[in-house]
């Protein structure tokens, strides 16, 4: 079906050139230059976008948004005009417009953003549940709202894109919006995580390697920047990275072509780059364990993620989709209680979202009634990570099988439960014993220290926590 457009504009003549580029990308367009005539098509018909001036031959376009937002809360609007000042580019922007062109715009560019907001909310519109489910963030408060502002200013180009926030903020989340919404949709998008990697095989991961290059490599590898051609590559934990690979990544940015270790040839690649940490760089930069260079070559358009204490407003909405989340993916469906809600809303969650995540996945997983109320979330808020083990110090095989037949798992969760259960407890043992110590702690459960590191992301765990001055 073709798209459905408004246009509401006083000057016949931009109004004739809009039409006729809309209509050129399939648009069916109805226009209009008057308040009172948008109210009246708005009312009669459903359109996918709204194209509006801002002074118009009976009032203020933008003043009269407030009922548009009211009666079509679903219906992305882009704002036109002649009235180039801040405060105009400031009104238009509080008022949740998709976007916002000064005259004279790019015509392109305008149609450009037409042609996304309508397919965007035609995809917000076949999806079930919340508007926005469909997307990989979810929030409404005002920092969420600066996000999005934010973000959508970066899908029509290949900017490179620097997300900054604490541990478990969604940071990998939002690369994937900007992939999923960008120009690069149709791409691969590619997240590596550079914290995970072994510190010698990480240019091999991001560029490959050929056959024989070093011992072990038996066979040519595709590297990162290759397998995300035309697409995304995000690179997490950017701040993690060794000194000698951000040399050559820099390089990679800064010509586009990559070789690979062992190789001669060059290899030009296509990729948009996202990157996030967690960590200040600056400090680092000072220090001289990061490039400055590459900060300003990764620094181009910053996206700070606030913690979720900063949206509090948001985690009534995030528990109900991780609720949700869960029973789709084979856990009791369960609701919240107000008094549940009011709960978790007084909690720190020093991890953020990914911690509320995990914990209402727990809460759908052990709460004994269909409703979680005020009770059962302080239950398992106060619950010892190892309260199944004997005081006594007997064995823990008949603990662990106490506790497995005192709840009910569905099918196909068992293994993953019982993991959770006993990780936390057995690597914050490891630290505690070790000082914070991530080397000396992976030497004492016999395991690589970048899987230790990389547990204690996916788990919550700082390890600073147990420094010795702790």
């Amino acid at each position: 079906m073709a798209r459905r457009a408004l246009l509401v504009e006083d000057d016949s003549s931009i109004a004739m050139v809009i039409t006729a580029a809309l209509e050129d990308e399939a648009f069916s367009v109805d226009r209009c230059d008057k308040i009172a005539d948008r109210d009246r098509l708005l009312s009669a018909n459903e359109y996918d976008v709204m194209l509006t001036d801002v002074i118009l031959l009976d009032g203020d376009g933008i003043e009269t948004l407030g009922g548009v937002h009211d009666d079509h809360p679903d219906l992305p609007i882009i704002i036109l005009s002649a009235q180039n000042t801040l405060d105009t580019a400031v009104r238009a922007t509080e008022t949740g417009a998709f976007e916002y062109f000064p005259k004279p715009f790019d015509l392109d560019e305008l149609v450009r953003a037409a042609i996304q907001a309508a397919d965007a909310r035609s995809s917000d519109s076949e999806e079930e549940g919340d508007p926005g489910e469909g997307l990989p963030l979810i929030g409404r408060s005002q920092p969420m709202q600066d996000v999005y502002r934010m973000i959508t200013r970066v899908l029509r180009n290949d900017l490179t894109v620097l997300v900054l926030g604490e541990s478990g903020t969604g940071k990998e989340l939002v690369a994937e919006a900007i992939h999923q919404l960008g120009s690069r949709k149709h791409g691969p998008f590619v997240a590596v995580n550079t914290a995970a990697i072994p510190r010698e095989l990480i240019e091999s991961e991001l560029f490959g390697h050929e056959k024989g290059s070093f011992t072990g490599a038996t066979s040519r590898n595709i590297g990162k920047f290759e397998q995300a051609n035309s697409g995304t590559l995000f690179l997490d934990e950017i701040g993690d990275m060794p000194p000698e690979a951000q040399t050559r990544l820099l390089r990679a940015l800064q010509s586009g072509r990559i070789r690979r270790v062992g190789g001669n040839q060059e290899i030009a690649i296509d990729v948009r780059i996202i990157a996030a940490t967690n960590r200040d760089l600056e400090p680092m930069i000072a220090a001289g364990t990061f490039r400055e260079d590459l900060f300003y070559r990764l620094n181009v358009v910053p996206i700070q993620l606030p913690p979720l204490r900063e949206r509090r407003d948001d985690i009534e909405p995030l528990a109900r989709h991780f609720l949700r989340k869960a029973a789709s993916e084979g856990l009791p469906q369960r609701r919240l209680s107000a008094q549940g809600i009011a709960v978790l809303n007084a909690q720190p969650w020093r991890g953020n979202v990914r911690e509320l995540r995990n914990f209402m996945f727990r809460a759908a997983l052990l709460a004994r009634e269909d409703e979680i109320d005020a009770a059962a979330i302080n239950d398992l808020l106060n619950a010892a990570p190892a309260e199944a083990a004997p005081s006594n110090g007997g064995d823990i095989g008949n603990a662990v099988s106490s506790w497995l037949n005192a709840i009910q798992l569905p099918d196909g969760n068992l293994y993953h439960a019982a993991l959770a259960v006993l990780e936390r407890p057995l690597f914050e043992h490891a630290l505690a014993k070790t000082g914070g110590n991530q080397l000396r702690a992976a030497h004492l459960l016999g395991i690589n220290r970048n899987t230790l590191r990389k547990r204690l992301v996916d788990l919550e765990i700082d390890p600073e926590r147990f420094g010795k001055e702790n």
